[in-house]
Order: structure tokens, then C-alpha cells, then sequence
């Protein structure tokens, strides 16, 4: 049973792998999203070269592999497990074997895991980060207090599930180090909405 867990894990780390954003903007004609804006492969960085509307496919794509890691280790092993391989996708997002480990920074994926493990914790969260991210203008500023709730929200869902949330939390901080020094000093870049580019 332990090389079925540990081989899911790396299943989940593989789908958290997938590049979405380099995969789309390149699709779309837009290059290298590597060379361009900060240099990332999140959402954030898709919306500086195409737009809020490939921002969102880009969103919603870095999600649906997170949801897809979660809902198998839950079919195998429980809503914890899943919340485990939903983790591990994140750190695949985050650092891509085949982008030499240099990925996102995990909030799209973050999401996901949210979405399908408590819907509850999802809309808390995303109201959080509109709310948040909205009347400041930082993006990364409503990240980082969702990276600070979700680990409250995991403890109340239950004492076993607060443990993976932490870890995700923990994880995200670390990726928007950062983007918290740039708040910290007033030199981070606010949100460009651009619908179309």
C-alpha cells in the first residue's frame, strides 16, 4: 500500500508540473512567458502579455490539475490524503522538473486544492483575495492574507486536514518572499487588468 500512496504523490507532483501558461501563451502566439514581465509562468504574469481573459483560462487550468491530484488520492485514501497529493501538485506548479525547478508561485493551484477539499474554504478565500486584492491593487497582498487563513481554515475543517493546509501555506509564503519584501518596502507592481492584449 505505501508504493501506491508514495507513486500517487509523484503522480500528483507531475500534474502540478504542467506548465499551463508557458503551454498557452506560446500556443497563442505570445512567446516565452519566461522572458517577458517578471518572468513568471502564473496568471499574473499571462495577464501583462495576453490579457485577463487568457489570465483566467491560465487560472482555471493551473486549478484543474490541483483538483485532479486531490480527487484521486481522496479516491484512494480520504479527503487528507487528498489534500496531501494536492500539496504535492503545488510543489510541482511551483518547481517543474522540466523548466529546471523554476515554476509559479502556487496561488492558482492553492485554489484548487481549496475548491476540492472544502468549497466553504474556497469561497472564504477567493472573497478574501477580491476583496483584498481589489481595493489595494497588490494581488500579491490578497495572496499572502489567504496564505495566512488557509492553515486557520484547515484546523477548523479538521485537526489532520489543518496539517496539509499549513504545509501549502508555508510552501506559497516561501514562493512570495518576494513579493512580501516589495509590499513591505512599496515598491510591488499593482495589477494591470487588461481584458484583451
Amino acid at each position: 500500500m505505501i508504493w501506491t500512496y508514495t507513486l500517487i504523490i509523484i503522480l500528483s507532483y507531475f500534474l502540478g508540473s504542467i506548465p499551463m501558461g508557458l503551454i498557452l501563451t506560446r500556443a497563442m502566439g505570445k512567446g516565452d512567458l519566461r522572458k517577458v514581465g517578471s518572468g513568471n509562468i502564473g496568471a499574473t504574469n499571462v495577464m501583462r502579455v495576453g490579457g485577463l481573459r487568457m489570465a483566467a483560462v491560465t487560472w482555471l487550468l493551473d486549478m484543474a490539475k490541483a483538483i485532479a491530484a486531490v480527487l484521486i488520492g481522496s479516491a484512494v485514501a480520504g479527503p487528507v490524503f487528498g489534500a496531501w497529493c494536492g500539496f504535492a501538485a503545488i510543489v510541482g506548479h511551483c518547481y517543474p522538473i522540466w523548466l529546471k525547478f523554476r515554476g509559479g508561485k502556487g496561488i492558482s493551484s492553492l485554489f484548487g486544492v481549496l475548491l476540492a477539499t472544502s468549497p466553504l474554504a474556497f469561497i472564504t478565500c477567493g472573497v478574501e483575495w477580491l476583496i483584498v486584492a481589489l481595493s489595494s491593487g497588490y494581488s500579491s497582498f490578497g495572496a499572502v492574507v489567504a496564505f495566512c487563513l488557509m492553515p486557520v481554515l484547515g484546523f477548523v475543517i479538521s485537526f489532520n486536514m489543518g496539517w496539509p493546509f499549513l504545509a501549502i501555506s508555508l510552501l506559497c509564503l516561501w514562493r512570495h518572499r518576494e513579493n512580501i519584501k516589495r509590499l513591505l518596502s512599496g515598491t510591488e507592481s499593482k495589477i494591470e487588468w487588461k481584458w484583451k492584449k
